[in-house]
C-alpha cells in the first residue's frame, strides 16, 4: 500500500479552493459567485503529485472488462475509520453516488477541499459507529480522485484520455472485489451504497452472495430505465461537443482551456433532476438574482444563477472524462442482464437486506426501490422498501440526516 502526493505544482492546475456542498442548501450570493470566479482547470481530477491528504493506495492487478476491455494494472485510492477486528467481522463498505468519491467522512484538510460526503452518518458514535465498525469507501475504477481512471497514467506515461476503456457497473464491483481480497476482507458485515452506490450494492451481493452478510440500497434503481439514459445521454453529448473536449484528449491543454464549459452544463442538467421541484419553487420560485429583473435584458431568475454557481463550482473538482465513463457504467445497469431477468436475480441475494426510497426523488422514484423489494426474499421491512418524507428530492439521502441515519443503524443491528 503506497501513499503518493509531494505537493508539487501542476502547471495546468489553477486554484481549486471549494467549500463544501452545503452550498447547495443556500440562496446563492454574489460572495459566492466570487468564490468560483475565473477559468476552471483542466480537470479537477486528484493527479500524482497532489496532496492525498487521507487517501491510501493500493495496486489490486490486471482486469478483463465485461465488454472485451482490459487493464493491467488498477489502482484504487480508498479511506478508512475505525479498526479492524481480529476476525474481520466488523468491516463495513461504503460505496459512493455518480459525483462522491472515498472521502464519505472528515473534514476538509489539505488533499479534500470539502468535508466528508455523509460526515453526519459516519465516526464516534454515528449511525455507522467508528468505534465499532472498521469503515472503507473506495474512489470506484474509472473516478477521477486517485483510481485508475481517464484521468491517470498509462504504462506508457500519457492519461489515458479517449483509450480509456468502457466499463459496466459489474466490472467496477469487479475492481472492488479485488481491492476487498488485497485488504484481506473476505465478508462484509455491511454493504452500502445510495445511487449509483445502491447500483454497486445491488450487484456486490448479486456477484458475490457469500462476502456480503447485510445490504443497504438507498434511492437506487434494479435497472436503468429509458428515461434516464436519455437524460444521462444528452449529458454526454453535451460534453463531447465541446470543442476543447478534443475525443477525450484534452489533458496537455494550456491553464484556462479544457472542456469545462460542457461539464458545468452537464452538471446543471443533472441537479435538476437531485432535487424536487416542490423545493426548487419554494426556495426560488420566479425571484431575481441580486434583485435585476430577468424580464428582458441583463438579469437572470436565481435558480438560473443557482445551477450556472454550481456547475462552475463542479468543474475544479471533477473531470470530464469521468463523467463520461461514470453516465456509461450507469446506463450500463441491470441487474436481470444474463441472469433470467430482474426477479431472477433479487431471488439470488442471501443478504439481510435493507431498501430505502425517498417520495420526492425524481431521479429514481420511489415505484423503484418497491419492485426491488418485491423480488427480494431478505428484505428485514416489509413487503415495500422503507419512505423517507422529504421536500428536497433524489439528495436527501445526504440532507435527512435523522431519517437516513435510524435506517443504518436499523441494518446494522439486524
Amino acid at each position: 500500500m503506497q501513499q503518493y502526493g509531494d505537493g508539487r505544482a501542476h502547471a495546468h492546475r489553477i486554484d481549486r479552493a471549494r467549500d463544501n456542498d452545503s452550498d447547495l442548501f443556500s440562496p446563492v450570493t454574489d460572495r459566492m459567485i466570487a468564490r468560483v470566479a475565473g477559468k476552471p482547470p483542466v480537470t479537477g481530477a486528484w493527479l500524482v503529485g497532489d496532496p492525498p491528504g487521507r487517501r491510501q493506495f493500493v495496486h489490486v492487478g490486471k482486469q478483463d472488462l465485461e465488454f472485451g476491455g482490459h487493464l493491467d494494472c488498477v489502482r484504487v485510492a480508498y479511506e478508512t475509520w475505525g479498526e479492524l477486528n481480529a476476525d474481520h467481522s466488523n468491516a463495513v463498505l461504503v460505496l459512493h453516488a455518480l459525483t462522491g468519491d472515498s472521502h464519505v467522512a472528515g473534514v476538509r484538510e489539505l488533499g479534500h477541499h470539502t468535508a466528508g460526503w455523509w460526515a453526519d452518518q459516519i465516526g464516534p458514535g454515528r449511525p455507522i459507529d467508528t468505534d465499532r465498525f472498521y469503515v472503507v469507501c473506495a474512489n470506484v475504477l474509472g473516478g477521477c480522485q486517485g483510481t485508475t481512471g481517464p484521468s491517470t497514467m498509462r504504462p506508457s506515461g500519457q492519461p489515458w484520455g479517449s483509450q480509456f476503456p468502457y466499463v459496466s457497473i459489474r466490472d467496477i464491483v469487479h475492481a472492488s472485489h479485488n481491492f476487498s481480497t488485497t485488504l484481506g476482507i473476505d465478508r462484509w458485515h455491511t454493504v452500502i451504497g445510495p445511487s449509483m452506490g445502491g447500483m454497486q450494492a445491488l450487484e456486490w451481493a448479486i456477484m458475490y452472495p457469500d462476502d456480503v452478510e447485510r445490504l443497504v440500497v438507498i434511492a437506487a434503481p434494479a435497472v436503468t430505465s429509458a428515461d434516464r439514459i436519455a437524460v444521462n445521454s444528452v449529458q454526454v453529448d453535451m460534453i463531447r461537443s465541446d470543442p476543447d473536449y478534443l475525443g477525450g484528449d484534452y489533458y496537455d491543454l494550456p491553464e484556462g482551456r479544457g472542456p469545462w464549459h460542457s461539464l458545468a452544463l452537464a452538471r446543471r442538467v443533472a441537479v435538476t433532476s437531485y432535487r424536487s421541484a416542490e423545493e426548487f419553487n419554494t426556495r426560488f420560485g420566479r425571484s431575481a438574482q441580486s434583485g435585476v429583473s430577468p424580464l428582458g435584458k441583463g438579469g437572470r431568475f436565481a435558480i438560473e444563477s443557482y445551477l450556472d454557481f454550481h456547475g462552475n463550482k463542479f468543474t475544479r473538482r471533477f473531470d470530464a472524462n469521468t463523467y463520461i465513463t461514470m453516465l456509461e457504467a450507469m446506463n450500463s445497469h441491470d441487474i436481470g442482464r444474463d441472469r433470467g431477468g430482474v426477479v431472477e436475480a433479487l431471488g439470488s441475494i442471501t443478504a439481510k437486506s435493507l431498501v430505502v426510497g425517498i417520495d420526492s426523488d425524481r431521479l429514481y422514484g420511489i415505484d423503484e426501490q418497491h419492485a426491488i423489494v418485491a423480488g427480494l426474499r431478505t428484505h428485514i421491512a416489509g413487503d415495500e422498501a422503507v419512505v423517507v418524507h422529504s421536500p428536497y428530492g433524489h439528495d436527501s439521502f445526504l440532507i435527512e440526516r435523522e431519517a437516513i441515519g435510524a435506517q443504518l443503524e436499523r441494518i446494522l443491528a439486524a
